[in-house]
């Protein structure tokens, strides 16, 4: 633990695993644990939490107290629900000459032509983008970017990668997650963690509409490939998610404390010195990369977090 301009931090080798509270309601710090399982107070004026939208619930449902027994700033009951990844699927191409697409820098969300779709067209709610990049390394192309009639082993695989790694395109379809409340975090009742805590639980099913608008999508990217005269295309199976890198969802934002978790400023509708701020705070997904949202929605945390501060509003 470091102390900087008046600021403390808790050293990247701790553990926090619970927000300390007060008998009025506060939060008074967080707690954690050192490298060698020492328990430990920060004390704080105030608390932002920004653990991503699966750590997050979970720090507030461990949290739990006689105060906030269903888990802090719960009182909604929506702590840890509405989880949503991003609808996804990949299409790729085989060209005749070198593409060299593996060299500069990777892009993302190239063609918006789709990002709002009319439901009364395409028959489902959601909208995404097409990504055409290729920033897969050798072994990564080896492990599940050949053509399926590649052979896998000896003089012909070795051959197809050497040949394929410059010139493969893929085209990654990126779109939207409907939020349903089912789609969620939770502690699970029997799992532990290494640290002896309840460990986190995943219950997620895609929202039919996710699905068709991945097959949809997938679909524009092959008919690209196509008129970009690739010599083979294929695509990768589209199927019920179980992983994501994208967690969004599960702290709300809004304005109404029965519907949401947070409110416009970031501050928890319960507790008046906590503040959330990352993906979790996301009531629809992005249609692809969230990062430079969630980005933007930290800085404009800290400037209302900073204002609030300031006019001695943070509670007594």
């Amino acid at each position: 633990m470091a102390e900087r301009t008046g600021r403390c931090e808790i050293r990247p080798d701790s553990y926090v695993h619970r927000i300390e509270m007060d008998s009025s309601g506060r939060a008074t710090g967080a707690v954690y644990f050192d490298k060698q399982r020492n328990t430990h107070l920060q004390k704080a004026k105030a608390v932002v939490v920004c653990a991503n939208g699966a750590e997050t619930p979970r720090l507030l449902l461990l949290s739990a107290n006689k105060q906030f027994p269903d888990g802090l700033a719960n009182a909604s009951g929506l702590v840890g629900k509405y989880l949503m990844f991003n609808s996804n699927a990949i299409a790729r191409g085989l060209f005749d000459h070198p593409l060299n697409d593996y060299k500069g820098f990777a892009v993302s969300r190239v063609l918006h032509d789709f990002y709002e779709l009319d439901p009364q067209k395409v028959g489902f709610y959601g909208g995404g983008g097409l990504d055409a990049r290729f920033d897969r390394t050798p072994i990564f192309l080896a492990f599940e970017g050949l053509p399926p009639d590649t052979p896998r082993w000896g003089k012909e695989f070795k051959a197809a990668l050497s040949h394929n790694f410059t010139r493969t395109m893929v085209v990654h379809s990126a779109g939207t997650s409907l939020p349903v409340e089912t789609n969620s975090f939770s502690l699970d009742p029997d799992l532990k963690d290494a640290w002896g805590l309840p460990a986190l639980r995943m219950t997620y099913k895609d929202h039919p509409d996710d699905l068709k608008l991945a097959n949809w999508l997938n679909a524009r990217a092959l008919e690209l490939l196509h008129a970009a005269g690739a010599q083979k295309i294929w695509k990768r199976p589209i199927k019920e998610k179980e992983f994501s890198v994208h967690l969004l969802g599960t702290c709300r934002m809004g304005n109404d404390p029965k519907t949401s978790v947070i409110n416009p400023d970031h501050r928890t509708h319960d507790i008046k010195n906590l503040f959330l701020c990352d993906g979790s705070s996301l009531v629809t997904s992005s249609r692809g990369q969230p990062t430079m949202t969630i980005q933007a929605l930290a800085y404009r945390a800290a400037d209302r977090i900073t204002a609030i501060a300031k006019r001695g509003d943070l509670g007594a």
